[in-house]
């Protein structure tokens, strides 16, 4: 008995009542509803669990306090109508280091005028030295024609004449009489390259500070403190700065990283443009699930044009590209969290709640609308 009295009394408390079957009716509408509302809550269903898999990001801001970091420059960048050997890459920062010609780490692919390779083995050097001549005594030591250093006392190719005269502050010109560069073919290459391309690709490493590097043409060279670009060395002055930034980031690639300059392409509408990039470096970290953490940065630019003519350059005054940098003092920590299990419990049950919800509300508008149109018809017919 007592079994009986608490079970009738725990019914009570059945907050889902039970209609007996034969008190309910199905209809073919209803069955429409129920397949369309279980179809809208699997696709809800299975989005909401994608995002439960996915990792949550927390980002932090704080200022930088890191010291002693190196600054990589990774870039890809297409000059449509400036061949390689034309091209100069120079960096320097405010703390007064300059690198100039920085070549080390980076690399030049020629391409025609329509973007295909010439030569698929990219170069590390501008120009490529080709000998036509019998093979020369490696012991030589021939004349760097008055410009030779401590450093550099023998210059037996045009390369080595021209870094002399770099590393004295003379301008250089392919028309002096230098029997290197006649052996060499200079001219002969410069000319060949006049309606061709370049990819200028690879990265640099500078110090954390701000700075500047740029892609230019003509030969540079420090005169009384001061970078020159000397474009008469190369035989034309007039040069189209047409490009196309294919990448440029700076430090290592991170999740969901968004590098605003990739695949920028800029057309100088006249000879002799200078595009001036203004870029706005913030140091990023980004921690992963696994305790891998990266030190990377992310960055904002802002883009400048203007057009010079004259045929001697400074920094205040060349055609090509300038990419100008500072550094923000504060950093972005992003940080990966896995998603709470008891939110994603929560999301499915308001998912299935509310879809069951509005297609019970729906299906019982549907049903009383078509019975009271019914109804209407059969008092009509029976009129």
């Amino acid at each position: 008995m007592f079994h009986r009295a608490f079970f009738s009394n725990l019914r009570k408390f059945d907050a889902y009542p039970k209609t007996l079957d034969d008190f309910r009716i199905k209809t073919c509408a209803g069955a429409a509803i129920t397949i369309i509302s279980g179809v809208i809550m699997t696709l809800l269903f299975w989005s909401e669990f994608i995002f439960f898999m996915t990792n949550e990001i927390q980002p932090e801001l704080f200022v930088d306090v890191s010291k002693g970091q190196k600054l990589k420059i990774n870039l890809n960048i297409t000059f449509h109508h400036i061949g390689c050997s034309f091209l100069t890459i120079d960096a320097m920062d405010v703390s007064g280091e300059q690198q100039i010609d920085v070549d080390h780490n980076i690399y030049k692919l020629r391409i025609d005028n329509k973007g295909f390779f010439i030569d698929d083995s990219p170069q590390k050097e501008g120009l490529n030295t080709v000998s036509t001549v019998a093979p020369l005594d490696p012991n030589r030591c021939e004349s760097c024609y008055g410009a030779e250093t401590v450093d550099i006392k023998c210059c037996n190719t045009c390369d080595d004449v021209r870094e002399a005269y770099r590393r004295r502050g003379w301008a250089f010109s392919i028309d002096l009489d230098i029997e290197q560069c006649k052996r060499d073919h200079m001219k002969i290459k410069i000319k060949q390259q006049l309606s061709e391309g370049c990819i200028v690709f690879g990265y640099l490493e500078v110090n954390k500070v701000a700075g500047n590097f740029h892609m230019a043409p003509g030969v540079s060279f420090s005169q009384n403190h001061m970078h020159v670009h000397d474009m008469q060395a190369i035989g034309t002055t007039s040069f189209n700065t047409s490009h196309t930034v294919n990448h440029l980031s700076f430090g290592e690639d991170y999740p969901g990283q968004n590098n605003p300059l990739d695949g920028s392409v800029l057309t100088a509408h006249q000879l002799s443009t200078m595009f001036h990039y203004y870029v706005k470096v913030v140091p990023t970290t980004y921690s992963k699930l696994n305790g891998e953490t990266i030190y990377t940065n992310q960055y904002s630019v802002t883009k400048h044009t203007k057009i010079y003519t004259t045929g001697f350059f400074g920094d205040s005054g060349l055609p090509g590209i300038f990419f100008t940098y500072e550094l923000s003092p504060m950093m972005v920590k992003y940080t990966e969290k896995r998603r709470s299990f008891t939110h994603f419990l929560t999301g499915v049950c308001a998912i299935v709640g509310g879809v069951f919800t509005v297609a019970g509300l729906f299906d019982s508008l549907l049903y009383h609308s078509s019975r009271a149109i019914q109804k209407k018809m059969e008092l009509g017919k029976a009129s």
